[in-house]
Order: structure tokens, then sequence, then C-alpha cells
């Protein structure tokens, strides 16, 4: 291979990549190499496993495409030799569409596989063979246990966006997919993140991996955050108010059905709105994308889970109806806008009672910009007004977490040795000699040691509490006071045996 002259970024050619991929790449106009992708296709190339640590818009479907295409073998009939696992359908129609658009005239054929498509037509597809799938662990579920597949013979696996599927609980599936492939297959994995639930996946499935870390290529714009403070009945017209100024708009709501009320309720007020979500078709999220991209509809209503595979540029603004429920879901919701270099705004509305879980979400994502009340009168004066800064502390921990601020103005802690501390045992020495602390005497001092629960016993006494004659009657139970009448001492009664437990008798 030929050495890439100095201050010089090197070309797919000399990163290893077939001569026939390369022209396909040319021919697509695609010259020059991402980082992500200098960084990883040697090694991928090479056959090595590959951990890449990389966000979306930097180049991942290449990095892994390239290897996977140049690597993989003919299949036979529901044999497929290279599995891509994405986590939503909108990601798997991406990748499908980029790996065709590459394989051209090679000869190999990729299938996308996921929920709200027809199940028919890809159990045909995959009766005739096919080399590459991109699937969603939940469809890919569905066509094994229907024995449309079977995945004994797949020799390349690609798992995208790892850090995504873990946050929508795909990780188990994950596993047990990876559990069915050859054990010497090739594992490339992509993630934005690499820590807690990706990183026993990187530690369980792969083999000594090459690690990369990779920024993304796409320009990232100046964004606003505000919050703003919203009763509940001024909240559907403080939203209408905004996404009427700011537009087109993404607004983001809990649920599903939540998402198809706002939607229908926007539209009522004039102003062309679509909902996506999981109850909607592929087909209907397919529309309501293109259509939002063209700029029939101004605002899209939806959902984190359907909201994953959203990558519109010129989103003006981000509108949180509900405040996310972890601060990983704000920043994804937050990275729809501010794209391919231009301005956002990301306005998340404030109920009165998720006022204090927001503020806590503000710590963790050290933000602390003001919540800013507003009503419906007020909604636009608010949204043209200059945001208001950002609150300062005027001390050198500007931008740090609370819990961090505590940790660095915690007094300096003793640095020698501990002093020794006497193991602590119920009932010890020092509480059997005087007492048992409420005012009793102990029974240790009557009856020896050997007491459990903080009453002495002999050997061939009863365990039910009954201590020797003379002794007060105390129940079994640790605790009780003397003269409680013991447990299976109850008196006779007409119809009651004398003694032993008449509850249990009975």
């Amino acid at each position: 291979m030929q050495e890439t002259p100095p201050n010089m970024s090197p070309t797919f050619a000399d990163l290893g990549v077939p001569a026939a991929l390369c022209q396909r790449l040319d021919d697509l106009g695609i010259v020059e190499p991402f980082p992500v992708q200098a960084a990883t296709l040697p090694d991928a190339l090479a056959g090595r496993d590959v951990c890449g640590k990389a966000p979306t818009g930097s180049g991942k479907t290449i990095a892994f495409g390239l290897p996977l295409l140049a690597r993989v073998g003919k299949a036979r009939p529901k044999r497929p030799r290279a599995l891509v696992l994405v986590p939503t359908r909108e990601l798997a129609s991406q990748v499908e569409e980029q790996l065709t658009q590459l394989s051209i005239g090679s000869g190999t054929t990729v299938l996308a596989v996921y929920g709200g498509a027809g199940m028919q037509k890809q159990m045909q597809a995959l009766g005739r063979g096919v080399e590459v799938i991109v699937a969603t662990p939940g469809r890919l579920k569905d066509l094994l246990e229907r024995g449309s597949l079977r995945l004994d013979e797949v020799e390349i696996v690609v798992v995208d966006e790892a850090d995504r599927m873990a946050d929508m609980g795909f990780l188990p599936e994950v596993r047990r997919l990876l559990d069915m492939v050859r054990s010497d297959r090739q594992t490339l994995l992509f993630s934005a993140t690499l820590d807690g639930d990706v990183d026993i996946l990187v530690r369980n499935y792969q083999k000594n991996p090459a690690k990369h870390e990779a920024q993304s290529m796409e320009e990232q714009g100046e964004v606003t955050h505000r919050f703003w403070s919203v009763s509940h009945a001024d909240r559907i017209q403080v939203a209408a108010s905004i996404v009427e100024r700011s537009w087109p708009a993404i607004v983001f709501s809990r649920t599903r059905h939540g998402a198809e009320r706002l939607s229908k309720q926007l539209n009522k007020a004039g102003i062309r709105s679509e909902a996506i979500h999981g109850d909607r078709s592929q087909s209907q999220r397919e529309r309501a994308l293109a259509q939002f991209g063209r700029g029939q509809v101004t605002v899209l209503v939806a959902t984190d889970v359907a909201a994953r595979g959203i990558h519109v540029d010129g989103v003006a603004c981000v509108l949180q109806f509900d405040p996310p429920a972890t601060d990983k879901d704000y920043v994804h919701r937050a990275g729809r806008t501010g794209r391919a270099g231009a301005a956002g705004t990301v306005i998340t509305l404030v109920a009165p009672e998720k006022e204090k879980d927001v503020r806590k979400m503000q710590r963790e994502l050290r933000r602390r910009e003001p919540i800013e009340v507003a009503t419906v009168a007020t909604a636009a004066d608010v949204l043209a007004a200059t945001p208001p800064k950002p609150m300062a502390r005027d001390d050198d921990l500007d931008g740090v977490s609370r819990r961090e601020r505590a940790r660095a103005e915690r007094p300096d802690r003793p640095t020698g040795p501990r002093p020794s501390r006497q193991p602590h045992r119920k009932g010890g020495a020092e509480t059997r000699a005087k007492g048992d602390g409420r005012g009793r005497p102990s029974e240790a001092g009557a009856g020896g040691a050997g007491a459990r629960g903080g009453q002495a016993r002999t050997d061939g006494q009863a365990r039910n509490g009954q201590g020797r004659a003379g002794a007060p009657a105390r129940s079994g139970r640790p605790g009780a006071k003397p003269g409680r009448r013991p447990a299976g001492a109850g008196s006779a009664r007409p119809g009651r045996p004398a003694g032993g437990n008449a509850r249990r008798a009975r």
C-alpha cells in the first residue's frame, strides 16, 4: 500500500478498500473518508473486531458497510451471511438504502426487516437467499421463531447505535441474537457512549477489539435552551403560540395517545401537524417524515421511541411539551435542532408538579437557565424577548453539578488510620450485663447466654417464649412486654381446647 503524502488525508484505496467499491464510491461522489472511516476501515477490512465511539452524523454506515460488503460471502436460502442490528425502523431503512447503493454491481443483496412492514414479503426474500440483513431486534426475533431464517452462518455482525438500543431496552434481545451466530464471527460495534450495558456488550461479545473514537462531521449551530413554567390550562395554547412563530418544529410528547391528541389540537388551531409514534405503521411514519421534510407539514409531534430515526435538517425549534424522563433523552431531543450549522431553540414546558424533576435534570445536564413564567397572554412576548443568561454562582465551580460542588466544598478529612471499632452485635456483652436498653432487666442474667431476640432460653425450654417456673409470661415475639399472655397459653373455653395455639387449632 502506498504511503500517504504529508498533510493529505488518505484515500479509500489507501485504507485497503477493494477497487470495485472505490469505483462505486466515486460514482456516488464520495471521495474523501470521514475520520471514523479512516480510523476503523483498516482494522475492519483485516477482519478484526472493532469498537467505535462515534455519534450520529459521523459516517458510521460507510465505516461498517465497506468491510461488510468486501468480506461477505454468498448466502444460501434462509442463511444470511451478515447481520446489522439497529434500534429503529427509520434507521433500518436508511442503512438498507445506503448499503444497496454501495452494493450495486456486486451481486450482494441487502434486505431490511422491521416491524410495521409486510412480513410475508420479507419471508419470501429470505427464502430466495439474502447476504446482508439489516434488522430491528423485535422483527428479527419474530422471523426466527417462524423458522424463516437461521443465524448459524452469519460471519459478520454489526451493532449500530448500541447506546440507543440500551436506552430502549433492546440489549437483552441483542445478546440472545448474538448467541445464535457463529462464535468465530467478526463483530463491529458503534455507539455514542461505551459505558454501562454497552461496555458489557463489548466485553462479552468482542475479542480484543480495536477501539477508535471519532467526532461528528456535522457542523453544529448555536442552540438556545429555555425552560417555561406553564399551567396545565395554558399548555396547549402556549405550545401553539410557539410553533406558529418558530417552525418547522418537532414537538415531543411522553405518550402515543398524547402525541395523537396534541397533533389534532394543533390542526384545529390552524397549524398543520402530523403525529409519529409506535402505533403508526411504517408507511404512515415515512409519509409524515417526507411531508415534514418538504415543508407540507410545519410541526411533527413525536414520542421518544419514534423520534430516534428523525434526521431532518432545518428544524428551527424543538418543543418539549412533556419534559424528558432522563438527561439522555433531553440531549437526544435537543439534537434534532441546530443541525448543519443552523441555529435552533429548545423550549421545555414545565408544569408545576414537574418543576422539581426538571431542576434535578438541569443539575445533571449542568444547565442553569432560569425557569421563565409564560402564559397565553405573554407567550409571544417571552418568545420574542432575549433569553435570560444562565444564573451565575460567582465562583470557580460554574457549570458544575450540585453533587460535585458539595464534594469540592467538603472539608478535608483526616488522613490517618481510622480508630478501631468494636463490631456491633445484637445482644452483646454490655447489653446482656446492663439490660436491654428499654428499662427492663436483661434476661441473659436470668437465663444465661444464647438468648435469641433478647430472651434467654435453656435446653428443653419451649420456643414459644414461656420461661421457667415463676418467670413472667411473655409472648414469643421479640420485644413483647411482660404480663402479656404467652402464645399457646389460651385458657379453656367451651368448644376450644385448653392451651396450644387456639387459632391454629381451629
